[in-house]
């Protein structure tokens, strides 16, 4: 306080010293000005300047006396003006550069409360728990007490999110959010550490059957089914528990093997299961994959097995679409469902993205060589959507390779572009202007797809296989294959049927104008050096 006291008495110092400096060069103008009128009204009454005129004119002229004491007048009515302006101009100054405090302070407590809490949610994020664990740990090894540590998995988020979109899952989990805040009591905390992870903190407990009592009371407290545009939907959840200190004595020690329990906790019969060493040998992969993945792009574990994309009208091979295949040393054979979607979680589905590309384009670049035109097809992830120098990468990847971009097809899944619709579709417009043709792949899986459908710049629309593995079977799946072609037709896109199996099928495609056909039918994936001999021996051969 007195500190801005003295702060407002040097602003009025300062500003009463710069008004004062105008007040004395007015007080010398209006002084100046009677002097001139003395010397004129002596020269008026003696026909000279003199010092007999002036004091003629003083003595005979008493409306110069009024003159004469005005400057005296202006000059102290100057000094209390400049007073209180200096004052009043001090004390607003003072006023808005607390208020500019205030604010910048304001605005510093919002970005310090929004880096550890859940956007959506409002809950405390990953970094603010495991704060908020370790705490917990410390305190707990001073009373010689145990905690626990509950990881609460919406087991069926995604398929949520694909189907309602984003404004109304994250309805969802704040509903989410509020019913587990309601279960936890006091010292309890809850947290969003992941899209569709919730994470509690039990702290100070006597024994692990308080763990499990409040397992139970979340899966009761969410088992109610949850409305969200007029639809009930109801959530499937998973949740992992351990016990400090008898599975871990850290944090990122403790979440590590919830995370454990939370994977054999989908496998059970009740849905929640506490952590037990021996869980570690029934997910071994699982816990290694990950670090051995970028390894595996190292090593050259990975392959690209090609499909051929066979045109329904000619019978001839339009293009392939290239699939990546990892072939482990220990585990054998991981299929893409796998491996894939722990890429895209972490940085490493950059160095895998950035592989296949090379790979990829260097197999157009010797296709076109043997003078054959095919048409190449790789799958962008979501990340890569999202990556704004992807289309930089690939321009390089490009050149290196000697390809040109319209001899590749680029295919991308509704989902991959609803998570962030604004920095997708600029991605995707920036390769479309690079020359790249661009693929719908897994229509009709998605959520507003004829939203999307006709902002992109596509060349292609991919039916998903679920819709035509029944086609002769199901009318329902007929009806929709169907009126897709159609729609895809109306739009100029060609059309291309995933799920050939068998030829009644394809000549089911046939009646209904589908342009291209991609199955088993025709072949299964196959490398490189395969899918050459095979070309060479097939009827489909371009």
């Amino acid at each position: 306080m007195i500190a801005a006291k003295h702060l407002l008495t040097d602003n009025v110092r300062l500003l009463k010293s710069e008004v004062s400096k105008t007040t004395y060069q007015g007080v010398a103008i209006a002084v100046l000005a009677v002097i001139c009128g003395l010397l004129a009204l002596s020269f008026y009454y003696t026909g000279e300047i003199s010092l007999s005129g002036i004091i003629r004119a003083q003595t005979e002229n008493y409306g110069l006396w009024v003159l004469e004491c005005l400057p005296f007048l202006f000059g102290f009515w100057g000094q209390y003006s400049s007073a209180v302006i200096a004052y009043q101009a001090g004390a607003m100054i003072f006023d808005q550069t607390q208020e500019l405090r205030n604010r910048a302070e304001t605005l510093e407590k919002q970005v310090s409360y929004s880096s550890t809490h859940d956007a959506v949610t409002d809950l405390p994020n990953r970094i603010l728990f495991y704060d908020r664990v370790e705490q917990a740990i410390h305190a707990a090894n001073n009373q010689g007490k145990m905690l626990s540590v509950l990881l609460v998995e919406v087991a069926n988020f995604k398929e949520v999110y694909d189907t309602l979109g984003r404004n109304s899952s994250d309805m969802i989990l704040r509903q989410i959010a509020t019913r587990l805040q309601s279960v936890v009591m006091g010292s309890d905390s809850v947290a969003r550490i992941d899209s569709n992870i919730f994470s509690l903190l039990l702290p100070a407990t006597e024994n692990e059957a308080a763990a499990l009592s409040l397992a139970k009371n979340i899966q009761a407290a969410l088992d109610p089914a949850f409305k969200v545009e007029r639809l009930s939907l109801s959530i499937h959840t998973n949740i992992g528990i351990v016990n400090f200190p008898e599975h871990g004595d850290d944090v990122d020690t403790l979440v590590q093997k919830a995370g454990v329990a939370l994977f054999m906790a989908a496998k059970s019969h009740e849905g929640y299961t506490i952590y037990a060493p021996s869980y570690d040998d029934h997910s071994p992969r699982r816990l290694t994959l990950m670090s051995e993945l970028r390894q595996a792009i190292e090593k050259e574990q990975l392959m690209i097995y090609y499909q051929p994309k066979v045109s329904v009208k000619s019978g001839k091979i339009y293009g392939v679409e290239g699939l990546v295949r990892w072939a482990h040393p220990k585990h054998g054979f991981i299929a893409p469902d796998e491996f894939i979607p722990m890429a895209e979680r972490t940085r490493v589905i950059k160095h895998l993205t950035l592989w296949m590309l090379k790979r990829a384009f260097r197999d157009c670049a010797e296709w076109r060589r043997q003078g054959l035109d095919l048409v190449v097809s790789v799958n962008l992830s979501t990340k890569d959507l999202h990556d704004p120098d992807l289309p930089d990468v690939m321009a390089g990847v490009a050149a290196a390779a000697n390809i040109k971009p319209s001899w590749m097809m680029l295919e991308i899944t509704e989902s991959s572009i609803m998570n962030d619709p604004e920095r997708a579709m600029e991605t995707i417009q920036r390769l479309h202007e690079m020359g790249y043709k661009l693929s719908i792949d897994d229509f009709g899986t998605g959520y507003s797809s004829l939203a999307y459908l006709k902002k992109m710049p596509l060349s292609e629309l991919k039916i998903d296989k679920s819709f035509v593995y029944d086609l002769l079977q199901s009318d329902n799946d007929a009806v929709i294959v169907k009126a897709t072609i159609n729609l895809a037709h109306n739009l100029g896109l060609q059309v291309v049927a995933e799920g050939v199996e068998a030829g009644e099928v394809l000549d089911r495609l046939s009646s209904y104008s589908c342009d291209i056909a991609q199955g088993y039918w025709f072949s299964k994936p196959k490398p490189f050096n395969d899918f050459n001999l095979w070309l060479q021996q097939s009827p489909h051969n371009p």
